[in-house]
Parts: structure tokens; C-alpha cells; sequence
């Protein structure tokens, strides 16, 4: 497996999960264009990445938007010349039922989880269409076939991308490959945040669910970049159209 010398951007590529995909991407030799909108963790990964050796560019990026978008694909091609891998991992999350939620909501979350992968598409795909290959990869979640309580808009936004990777390997066969990698509980600020407001410590929550997960332990980020790797290679080739599921065994269990 290599993803040497492949051009590949992450999306939400300076924390949790994108943050370990882009490290992990750089170490192996491949060219990563890491987009973010967190700019002080862009510019000090790039800079530590750089400084060990490794190709990685920072652009500052709100996914949510088209011309940031744009702007991003236009920024891998004009430094590298082509775009070999695209790895959407950016997302929010929000908790709440849907007698909570309102405009504000919806636009938030589906714009970050689902637009976004829109966008990227719409314009990363024809670039590596006119190369002649490539490899379109997106971040989905176990949420989106858990009915997790309170989680109503994260759940279908995860949903419709399940959906979306299907539409795009057929709509795009025989030059793009699109796949989904699916997180179970991963240890990144993200589960964290969803432990909010609960009257145990985070610690003992973790140590609750890890005890639950048939591997018993909770996944690490690690875990998800190293299948991503392997994905965006062509030692992948013959999966496609579907989504590599990381979650220890998660959706194995009967009702607790």
C-alpha cells in the first residue's frame, strides 16, 4: 500500500480525526493540502510538518461555502499540478430532537456535513476526472445508521451521506472512486463536546463505553487515518461505492 507522492486534501484537517489523517497522509510521502478554518492550527501544523520534512500546505477554508471551496480545489491545483485524493472529513456535531431544532441549525449542520461534500465534489471531481483518476473519500458515522437519542440532525446528515457516496461512484465510475470510511466512538474534541452537561466525568463515561465496545477500548484517530491511507491507495481499487465501517465491533451489540 502507498499513498507516495499522491496529492490529497483533507478537509477539517487540524483536528480529531483530520488533524491525525493529515499527519498520518504526510508521513507516508503523499502531498497533502490540509483545508481548515482554523487558521493558528493550520499555519503551526503546516510550519511543524514542513520542518520534518514532510509537503503539506495550510489554505484557509470554510466548507461551507462555495467559493471557499473553489478556492481551496483552485489551490491544490495551482501548487501540485493535479488532485489525486480527496479526503472530506470536516463536520460538525448538534445534539437536539427535531422539535429543537430551527434555520439556524439545519444551516449550520447540513451546511458543514452535507453541503460541504457537495461542493467539494461538484469541483474537485471534474479536476481529477480531467486527470484521469482519483479517489473521493468521505467521513461518515455509525450515526447514520444508529438512531442515536437527541441526535436527529446529525443522524440524517450522516445519512444523506451514505447516500451521496453511492450517487457519485456511479455518476463518476470509471475515473473516480468514491468510498466512505464510517467512525464509531472516537477519542477526539468532538466526543468530548457530546459529553457535555452529563453528571459523570468524561473519564468514567469513557471508561463506561469502552467497557461496552467489543474490541473494549475506544477508537483513536489513528485508527481511522491508517484505513483512510489505505483507502486513497491504489491497493483499494476494487472497493467502491461504500463505506469501510471503524467502530470496534460497536453495532454488533443488542440494546443495553
Amino acid at each position: 500500500m502507498s499513498i507516495k507522492d499522491k496529492v490529497i486534501i483533507v478537509t477539517g484537517g487540524t483536528s480529531g480525526i483530520g488533524e491525525s489523517c493529515s499527519r498520518h497522509f504526510a508521513s507516508l510521502g503523499a502531498r497533502v493540502l490540509i483545508a481548515s478554518n482554523q487558521q493558528e492550527r493550520g499555519e503551526a501544523l503546516e510550519k511543524e510538518l514542513r520542518a520534518a520534512g514532510q509537503e503539506v500546505r495550510f489554505v484557509f477554508t470554510d466548507v461551507s461555502r462555495e467559493d471557499s471551496v473553489q478556492a481551496m480545489v483552485r489551490s491544490a491545483l495551482d501548487h501540485y499540478g493535479r488532485i489525486d485524493g480527496v479526503h472530506c472529513n470536516a463536520g460538525v456535531w448538534g445534539k437536539g430532537k427535531v422539535t429543537d431544532f430551527d434555520d439556524a441549525a439545519w444551516d449550520k449542520l447540513m451546511g458543514v456535513n452535507v453541503k460541504s461534500v457537495f461542493w467539494t465534489a461538484k469541483h474537485a471531481i471534474p479536476a481529477m476526472e480531467q486527470h484521469g483518476k482519483g479517489v473521493f473519500l468521505v467521513t461518515t458515522s455509525v450515526a447514520a445508521f444508529i438512531g442515536f437519542p437527541a441526535h436527529a440532525l446529525y443522524c440524517a446528515s450522516k445519512g444523506a451521506l451514505e447516500s451521496l457516496i453511492r450517487c457519485l461512484a456511479t455518476d463518476h465510475a470509471g475515473k473516480v472512486r468514491v468510498v466512505g470510511i464510517c467512525p464509531g466512538t472516537i477519542d477526539t474534541p468532538m466526543l468530548a463536546a457530546s459529553c457535555e452537561g452529563w453528571d459523570k466525568p468524561v473519564a468514567e463515561l469513557y471508561a463506561d463505553v469502552a467497557r461496552r465496545i467489543p474490541v473494549r477500548r475506544l477508537g483513536q484517530p489513528i485508527d481511522i487515518a491508517q484505513t483512510a491511507a489505505f483507502l486513497l491507495s491504489d491497493d483499494a481499487g476494487y472497493i467502491n461505492a461504500t463505506s469501510i465501517v471503524l467502530d470496534g465491533g460497536t453495532m454488533a451489540l443488542p440494546p443495553w
